[in-house]
């Protein structure tokens, strides 16, 4: 099976930084878009940003210019830098994949734990 595995959420002061990891290890032929999700409490996820295969990235209106998404292929781990940090980007913070578990396998899309980042003084 796949899993991803975050790291790098916590308690920060505005304007401060901070760089989410996810990595995802299993049995996997080949990894096409991976980004980052965020729910605050009240409010719907949101994707926040997302890269493809040939890291070509979207982002969050809000988020630009802040944020920055990229990935390492041969570790198969999505990273999130996060600049400028604000009280609004508070919420829970969710890794996601989409991806072949081998060559004969549908598309799936799979889903990290959560991660909490607090923005706060």
């Amino acid at each position: 099976q796949v899993q991803l595995v975050e790291s790098g959420g916590g308690l920060v002061q505005p304007g401060g930084s901070l760089r989410l990891s996810c990595a995802a290890s299993g049995s996997i032929f080949r990894i096409y878009t991976m980004g980052w999700y965020r729910q605050a409490p009240g409010k719907q996820r949101e994707l926040v940003a997302s890269i493809t295969s040939g890291s070509k990235t979207n982002y969050l209106d809000s988020v630009k210019g802040r944020f920055t998404v990229s990935r390492d292929n041969a570790k198969n781990t999505v990273y999130l830098q996060m600049n400028s940090l604000k009280p609004e980007d508070t919420a829970v913070y969710y890794c996601n994949a989409q991806l072949q578990r081998s060559w004969v396998t549908a598309m799936e899309t799979y889903w990290g734990q959560g991660t909490q980042v607090t923005v706060s003084s």
